[in-house]
């Protein structure tokens, strides 16, 4: 009884990345139509991989991370990017994916035992930080050249530069959505869980 309880739950969690993955998917591929100011286009992709990370752990946080990344290179803005740099967009974008997902994930395990609602909050708040902070990384190691010049054609420093353009609104966005839906759907999914 006790292994078909077992497989039981390996299913609805294997379910539940699936579906986390799919919606990754679609809000990656579609989240880049929608801009807001500059370069940064409206993301809510890192809702789902908080969600994934906080309730199946760090590794499908990673993995929601990864998907969200390597949807990236069907979308038009890929092309921006890999007009700068090939390599340097398949490294900064896969890293900072697979990194946002895994650090939520390990936040989430850090601060569980102490109070579950706040670890949530404090995923929702490491994703896009994560994410945002090696974005900024991978502009200065592997776009330098290309953020520099813009910075001096606007008459400004390169890190306002980077703020204002390639990060813009859109940091603020997903920090807010996250720390808003994130926790709110993972109340509402543990308690379906609990009533079943």
């Amino acid at each position: 009884m006790k292994t078909t309880n077992k497989n039981g739950e390996q299913i609805k969690k294997l379910a539940l990345v699936a579906l986390l993955t799919a919606m990754v998917a679609v809000l990656a591929y579609f989240g880049g139509f929608v801009k807001i100011g500059g370069l940064a286009s409206i993301s809510l992709t890192l809702i789902p991989v908080v969600i994934g990370a906080v309730l199946c752990g760090p590794l499908t946080g990673a993995w929601l991370g990864g998907v969200s990344g390597a949807i990236f290179f069907a979308t038009a803005d890929a092309v921006f990017w890999f007009g700068l740099s090939l390599p340097g967009t398949v490294i900064t974008v896969m890293v900072k994916g697979i990194l946002a997902g895994l650090s939520a994930g390990l936040a989430y395990k850090l601060l569980e035992k102490f109070n579950k609602y706040a670890a949530v909050v404090v995923s929702a708040i490491v994703c896009p930080v994560v994410n945002t902070a090696i974005f900024l990384l991978g502009c200065l190691v592997f776009f330098f050249d290309t953020v520099k010049a813009g910075a001096s054609a606007e008459g400004t420093s390169v890190f306002v530069y980077l703020i204002v353009v390639f990060v813009g609104l859109n940091f603020v966005f997903e920090l807010l959505a996250n720390i808003i839906f994130s926790p709110a759907i993972v109340k509402i999914i543990s308690l379906g869980k609990k009533r079943n």
